[in-house]
């Protein structure tokens, strides 16, 4: 595991940060020789089928087809 003085990460942020996501090896931070902090990538995420992942969550009832009448609504009242 790699280790840096906090001096030299704030100067090469981005770049350090960009090196851990494509390598995925984690980064030690140090402040004067004493580690303060352990930059890591963020843990794999699967990805799963998105389409139809509700299916069969949900139940019509009623008739969902109809109009509803107006005198069920407020704003048609006067």
């Amino acid at each position: 595991m790699e280790t840096i003085a906090i001096s030299k990460f704030k100067a090469t942020c981005l770049n350090l940060l960009q090196k851990v996501k494509i390598t995925g090896q984690p980064l030690i931070v140090t402040k004067k020789g004493e580690p303060i902090v352990l930059v890591s990538p963020p843990p794999v995420v699967e990805k799963g089928i998105k389409f139809g992942c509700m299916k069969g969550t949900i139940e019509i009832s009623g008739d969902i087809i109809s109009p509803l009448g107006t005198d069920e609504w407020e704003v048609f009242k006067e």
